[in-house]
């Protein structure tokens, strides 16, 4: 899977970077036709402290693209709730393939 992580008034350490790629390793085990995925991880000063940190992923699949996002006060917490609502949005398509059949 190609990987694209990009940063927004943010510094990219090593400890960021495995994570997402530890993270990213598990929802390609859920979705083994991911093409790539694009990862954006954003801090903003001019939002509520409960809300700085903004993690956002498109996963490129066959068919349309899953995206999802979500704002924490610990960029951790939103790599992780993203990453949930990912896993989500696979089972849910998965599901539906499987009805159709």
């Amino acid at each position: 899977m190609k990987l694209v992580l990009s940063t927004y008034n943010l510094t990219l350490t090593e400890a960021i970077e495995n994570h997402v790629i530890n993270k990213l390793e598990k929802l390609s085990r859920l979705q083994e036709r991911a093409v790539a995925a694009r990862v954006l991880l954003e801090r903003d000063h001019a939002r509520a402290p409960e809300q700085q940190f903004i993690c956002s992923i498109r996963l490129g699949v066959r068919g349309p693209d899953l995206y999802a996002e979500d704002c924490e006060s610990d960029l951790y917490a939103a790599i992780d709730k993203v990453v949930k609502k990912l896993e989500q949005q696979i089972r849910t398509r998965h599901n539906k393939l499987k009805a159709r059949k």
